[in-house]
């Protein structure tokens, strides 16, 4: 327990390192298709609403098989909805 603040900060931290990997190798290949939004609000629009869809999603996994564990997806609904994700 005295060690649960340090690692939630190196999680968050390989959390927002291996996202932005993720999807700037995703967007290197991808840019030149007409399957992107063109403006940048649509684009952070779109992502935000695909990792809220994938966050409830993961709730109700974890309501179905660990419920003991459902208060793990469900801070990061809630970082997606404060925007702090």
């Amino acid at each position: 327990p005295d060690r649960t603040p340090r690692v939630e900060t190196w999680l968050r931290f390989w959390y927002a390192w291996s996202g932005a990997a993720f999807l700037n190798s995703y967007l290197r290949v991808v840019t030149q298709l007409p399957i992107l939004p063109q403006s940048k609000e649509e684009m952070d629009a779109l992502l935000s609403a695909l990792m809220l869809d994938k966050a409830m999603y993961e709730v109700g996994y974890e309501l179905n098989n660990r419920p003991e564990w459902v208060h793990i997806p469900i801070q990061g609904v809630l970082r997606l909805l404060e925007g702090t994700a």
